[in-house]
């Protein structure tokens, strides 16, 4: 199983579409066929009923989602005359996940994804850290990082720090790595995260592609051609496609992902770039399903 924890909210574009980064990759990896937990808290708000609706249409495993009378997180975002952002979020649903218990999961240990809102927000910040301390499986990071929403540049550190020491499978823009790292280029931070244990980094850099580094290989996927409506959502369906891939493929320890040669990464990064074309062709986050992909 993969369990993507985190935050959830509505994107108003303007109508609401339920969204956030940890939430878009658990119903990226349901639609494209993965068996998927979604671990975090949703108000009971009219918003929050529309999350639930949307992870049970997609057929995301509910067991570690809690329900708060806090009200759902909003991000506003206004295309017209430029791209402008907004986030409302002050003592919202997201930030109040108080545990993540996944000792019914049956078989190896899961894949445990997280990042973007959940890395460094409320309660939920601690509960995940937490997580990715002790668990004994295979940890992804996304930090997609929002600066405009990141008032404590210590306290994001922070949560950061205490993640990576625990992470296999680290996603990045080279706008996130730069802001993490400004100090480094994209490649040169990319390769501090090798030396400092992590497995796979994919590097994604926007219409021109990604880039998976290992210790041992660098293997790059271009993005197709297509018109872009919204680019919503889609680093999130590249880690969906990739935890896909992996999950498919049997990968369930570090070990196992330590031993994948360059031929799947292949493999797995021209997926991921597949169905980011195909999200970016849709406003809101909306992950295509496996049948509308040629794997």
């Amino acid at each position: 199983m993969i369990v993507s924890c985190g935050e959830s909210l509505v994107d108003l574009v303007p109508d609401p579409v339920p969204g956030g980064g940890p939430f878009n990759v658990a119903v990226a990896c349901a639609r494209l066929g993965a068996p998927v937990r979604f671990a975090g808290c949703v108000s009971t708000d009219n918003y929050g009923s529309q999350i639930i609706d949307h992870l049970v249409a997609n057929g995301v495993d509910m067991a570690a989602v809690t329900r708060t009378d806090a009200p759902t997180a909003r991000a506003i975002i206004e295309h017209t005359p430029k791209l402008v952002f907004r986030f409302e979020g002050t003592d919202t649903a997201d930030t109040m996940l108080d545990t993540v218990d996944l000792s019914d999961v049956d078989g190896p240990p899961p894949i445990v994804h997280g990042g973007t809102l959940g890395l460094f927000r409320g309660r939920t910040a601690e509960t995940l850290a937490q997580l990715a301390e002790r668990h004994t499986g295979i940890v992804s990071l996304d930090p997609n990082v929002r600066p405009q929403i990141i008032d404590d540049r210590a306290g994001w550190d922070h949560f950061h720090d205490r993640w990576l020491p625990h992470v296999s499978i680290y996603k990045g823009s080279d706008e996130d790595l730069e802001w993490i790292w400004p100090d480094l280029d994209p490649v040169a931070a990319a390769e501090r995260l090798l030396a400092m244990g992590v497995t796979a980094v994919v590097l994604t850099r926007g219409s021109d592609g990604i880039v998976v580094y290992t210790s041992e290989d660098e293997i790059s996927a271009a993005a197709p051609a297509v018109d872009v409506v919204d680019t919503v959502g889609a680093g999130d369906t590249i880690v969906g496609a990739i935890l896909t891939s992996l999950h498919e493929a049997g990968v369930a320890s570090d070990e196992q992902l330590a031993a994948i040669d360059s031929g799947f990464w292949k493999i797995a990064a021209d997926r991921a770039v597949a169905a980011a074309g195909v999200t970016v062709t849709r406003a809101g986050a909306q992950p295509p399903h496996r049948h509308e992909l040629d794997w």
